[in-house]
């Protein structure tokens, strides 16, 4: 027995929801990739799936079974024609549902349904490089740690600067004793012009 579809019924009635799920497989195989709401989507993916196996068989049988879903002549030969042989590697999974937030007005969660059309191994480099992606934020907080390192080259700053104040009161203080010495010179000649005027006037 097939698993029944959860979530309320899309339309007033099984019918109109085959032919609204047959509308949105129409829309997808024509132009690629179509918007619409999560619960379609999600609703929409098996349908896909099963009409894109058939037509990777490609024979007139499934052709006939397709166009009682898809009833746009042309729509099915781009399926048959284009999708099938881009799919033909894969096993399954041919759509793709990615979600894109709420729409704005009701804000029912939207999403977009696509067909996978790279190939197994594109897709396989694809998921490596956001493997190698993940990996290298964790790498991340190791280079952080590297200026930690460089703290030191801060320190021998700090201390250049100290030897270097240092250095400059070392050359200030003989400034300072020089002029000490001239200061008593200075005294030392008032005195003799004193003794001189002292003379003079004896």
């Amino acid at each position: 027995m097939p698993k029944p579809t959860k979530g309320p019924r899309f339309g007033g009635s099984p019918a109109h929801q085959r032919i609204i799920l047959a509308n949105l497989a129409t829309q997808l195989f024509q132009h690629g990739k179509i918007t619409t709401t999560e619960a379609k989507a999600k609703r929409l993916q098996p349908l896909a799936d099963r009409l894109i196996s058939k037509a990777k068989r490609g024979d007139l049988h499934n052709r006939r079974l397709v166009l009682q879903t898809v009833t746009d002549p042309g729509v099915v030969h781009i399926l048959f024609a284009d999708i099938a042989p881009k799919v033909a590697e894969r096993n399954g999974g041919y759509t793709r549902i990615t979600k894109i937030g709420p729409r704005k007005g009701d804000n029912a969660p939207m999403a977009v349904i696509e067909v996978v059309t790279e190939t197994v191994e594109e897709s396989r480099k694809a998921k490596e490089k956001g493997a190698a992606k993940k990996a290298e934020p964790a790498k991340a907080p190791a280079a952080k740690k590297a200026p930690a390192k460089k703290a030191p080259a801060k320190a021998e700053v700090v201390e250049e600067a100290v030897v270097e104040a240092v250095a400059d009161e070392a050359v200030e203080a003989p400034v300072v004793e020089a002029a000490a010495e001239e200061a008593p010179k200075a005294k030392k000649a008032p005195a003799k012009k004193a003794a001189a005027k002292d003379e003079a006037e004896a």
